[in-house]
């Protein structure tokens, strides 16, 4: 099994740049490959899935467990396996979640990217820095972003004398760039010219990335687990909304629910006029329906099958996005409202920053369409906006903190808020999620 892990110094020094362009030179030379993100994100795994034509899935040790973190691993794994690293390669929370944390669970090889843009020999004390920082590691060499032609030789001789590997480097005047927007980058599908941009980047890897070198240090050992067993099949059609709008959705978590008998049918709160015929249940994920609020808010058939759907018992999730929609009215970018769905009686608001950023473990208030009083799970939250009516049936409590707040709108047949699940945590939330669209497939 090949396997290795892009990370980086930080946020921003180019491991996604990186990452497109080794993942696009792979697929060129006709090998088989599978992509990897670690941590709770939508964006990047968009990226990889242009490139590979496949799925892309998120590592998460914050969300799981080291079995369920070697299962994923190695079932979405194909001949070749690269993982995007989160933020800085050690960056986590108290140590969990981080990019450090998911290479020593999977044992990956590592290979840090370095933004080289104004420095000369500080170069060497990074190199150092991450290399010692926390031993063991499973640090092979070192990518070079933004490195000036005429310090290439000096900084390989930095990583001979450091004892470890120059794997290569992208030019300081690289024209490759990706927008970013209020929630880090514009997805995939919204850059029109995205296709030539990974070709450039792929020819730039060929020329100076030493991709014949890091796929020899890919060579990694068979993962170590139990498959996870599941209690009972269950006969359900759920409706997910997926489009331009809402498009932040794990797909571990479609292919858990299939795993377990669900039928998942998208569907287009933009451009669909009423929800797919027969379901049993609506999962709403989140992504941004500030920006399309004119026509989802136009689309009034849409809003009214919603509505009607959960107001007759359709057992319905919604996630920070799905959870504006819901609102009576939601605003957009310029703070203007406009129509939601009208379950959730309030407004959704746009703050000028983030609000409640980061891992949380949420406890029920009461029983709910997901879980029993009492009962715990992580969840993950990444948004600009807040809401009138943020609901009061879990506490939430992030690690090491002492504070805690209300959150989330939750009864037998609803659960929606601003937390995003990831039902590879707990397989049970996705089983009792699909229990109640069962009993309303039977009941009504």
């Amino acid at each position: 099994m090949k396997r290795i892990m892009i990370a980086g110094t930080g946020s921003g020094c180019g491991k996604t740049t990186v990452v497109c362009a080794l993942l696009q030179a792979l697929v060129d030379r006709k090998i088989k490959t599978s992509s990897f993100k670690c941590g709770p994100d939508y964006i990047d795994p968009m990226f990889h899935r242009k490139v590979i034509g496949a799925e892309s899935y998120n590592l998460d040790s914050f969300f799981c467990n080291e079995n369920t973190l070697k299962y994923l691993l190695n079932k979405g794994s194909q001949e070749m396996s690269v993982i995007e690293g989160v933020m800085g390669f050690y960056d986590g929370l108290n140590g969990r979640g981080s990019s450090y944390e998911v290479s020593q669970i999977t044992n990956t090889p590592v290979v840090i990217v370095i933004n080289s843009r104004g420095m000369s020999e500080s170069v060497g004390a990074v190199i150092k820095g991450f290399l010692e920082y926390q031993q063991p590691n499973n640090i092979v060499g070192f990518i070079f972003n933004r490195l000036a032609e005429s310090r290439v030789q000096f900084v390989k001789k930095l990583c001979d004398e450091l004892g470890t590997e120059f794997l290569g480097h992208f030019p300081a005047d690289s024209e490759i760039v990706v927008e970013s927007r209020h929630l880090g980058l514009v997805t995939a599908d919204e850059i029109t010219d995205i296709k030539k941009r990974l070709e450039k980047l792929a020819f730039a890897a060929e020329k100076y990335i030493r991709i014949d070198r890091i796929c020899e240090l890919a060579e990694s050992p068979e993962l170590s687990f139990a498959p996870p067993a599941f209690v009972k099949k269950h006969n359900a059609r759920v409706a997910l909304s997926k489009d331009e709008a809402f498009c932040f959705f794990y797909p571990e978590n479609v292919q858990l629910l299939e795993e377990m008998g669900a039928e998942v049918i998208p569907f287009s709160p933009l451009r669909d006029k009423k929800l797919p015929e027969n379901i049993d249940g609506i999962i709403l994920c989140g992504g941004y329906p500030e920006l399309y609020a004119d026509t989802i808010s136009e689309n009034t058939s849409m809003l009214k099958s919603i509505k009607d759907a959960v107001e007759s018992g359709v057992p319905c999730i919604g996630e920070c996005g799905g959870f504006m929609y819901l609102h009576d009215e939601f605003e957009d970018m310029d703070g203007s409202a406009h129509k939601g769905v009208g379950v959730i009686h309030g407004r959704a608001f746009r703050t000028p920053r983030l609000k409640n950023f980061g891992y949380s473990i949420i406890t029920a208030e009461r029983d709910n369409l997901l879980c029993k009083k009492g009962e715990s799970f992580p969840v993950h939250e990444f948004h600009y906006f807040d809401s009138t009516c943020c609901g009061d049936d879990f506490i939430a409590l992030k690690p090491g903190k002492s504070e805690s707040r209300k959150c989330v709108n939750a009864d037998m047949k609803l659960w929606t808020g601003f937390p995003h699940l990831y039902f590879y945590s707990r397989p049970e939330l996705a089983e009792n999620f699909l229990a109640a669209c069962e009993r309303f497939r039977k009941n009504g």
